[in-house]
């Protein structure tokens, strides 16, 4: 079976990137959503409409099914290599894995609210949300790739700086978008 070690990895990093895709822009469409709620008739109806539509189709044709696929397929790697389930990069890995399905889980119940036009969070508390997938991404990437030779201040110091960069990032923009609408 570790003839096939290949072609597992590869359709397990192609699901977790999909995965990824569905997470960076089903908040990106609750931002729209929440949006369009404030606007005039007919705009919020039909804009809403259509959102809750794209939402739809992203969540369970693209977002759901990478998941499963994704996390199937990484069964499957550590049942082909289970002594990496000694190392303690994969324990920090799985980790930040629980943290993502978390992640995906608080997605899912956003997404539940909005279809129902239940609105608890305002536009700029979702943009900051979108931000925690990318957070996962970085820490997960990073220690797959560098493993062992992760100095873990640095790794901790790396992911708080990149947290603050988003933030402001964030804040900056809804600044320039307050003194421009349109942007």
């Amino acid at each position: 079976m570790l003839e096939y070690y290949n072609y597992i990895k590869s359709l397990h990093l192609i699901f977790v990137i999909t995965w990824f895709a569905g997470l960076f822009y089903i908040p990106r469409l609750f931002v729209y959503q929440i949006e369009a709620f404030d606007k005039p008739s007919p705009d919020k109806e039909i804009l809403g409409k259509q959102l809750k539509l794209m939402a739809k189709r992203l969540w369970f044709i693209i977002t759901w099914p990478s998941a499963i696929l994704a996390t199937l397929f990484a069964i499957w790697l550590l049942i082909l290599m289970p002594a990496w389930l000694e190392q303690p990069w994969m324990h920090v890995k799985l980790g930040f894995v629980v943290l993502l399905f978390g992640y995906h889980f608080k997605c899912h119940h956003i997404y539940k609210q909005l279809q129902n036009d239940i609105i608890k969070w305002s536009s700029n508390q979702m943009r900051m949300w979108n931000e925690g997938s990318t957070i996962i991404l970085f820490a997960v990437i990073f220690l797959v790739v560098v493993r062992d030779a992760v100095n873990w201040i640095y790794g901790v110091v790396g992911i708080v700086l990149l947290s603050v960069l988003l933030m402001l990032g964030i804040k900056l923009y809804k600044r320039i978008r307050n003194k421009n609408p349109e942007a």
